[in-house]
């Protein structure tokens, strides 16, 4: 008598895949609306020659939009959007240098308009 082979089963590698993709998470990332409005900005800035450098981060819960004075310093502003706090802060938030939160909101070119404002300084 022959020695009989052991019974592979190879699953639906197509069917596991799929569920696969179901369970990873989804990445954060910026619109082609949100991205003009961020870098009309930007360019604004750079023509004036306050900024010389961007960062685009995505992530798994927020993305993240750095603007940079030198490209080797840490980033003067950080836009972040979260979409989980969308319902209760508001999606994007503007954070200066140190970390700290300068601005909150549900809309983003109304977050955007803390660059329009015109600088005010003491003249002798």
């Amino acid at each position: 008598m022959a020695k009989s082979k052991p019974l592979i089963i190879v699953g639906n590698a197509f069917e596991r895949e799929r569920q696969l993709n179901k369970l990873a998470p989804m990445r954060v990332m910026w619109t082609r609306q949100e991205l003009t409005q961020l870098l009309n900005i930007y360019g604004r800035q750079v023509a004036a020659g306050h900024w010389r450098d961007y960062a685009i981060d995505d992530g798994v819960d927020s993305a993240c939009f750095s603007i940079f004075r030198r490209s080797s310093e840490v980033p003067l502003y950080c836009v972040d959007k979260t979409p989980a706090l969308r319902r209760k802060q508001g999606q994007y938030c503007l954070r200066g240098a140190a970390g700290q939160i300068l601005r909150r909101g549900h809309d983003l070119s109304s977050l955007l308009n803390f660059f329009n404002r015109k600088n005010m300084r003491l003249v002798d």
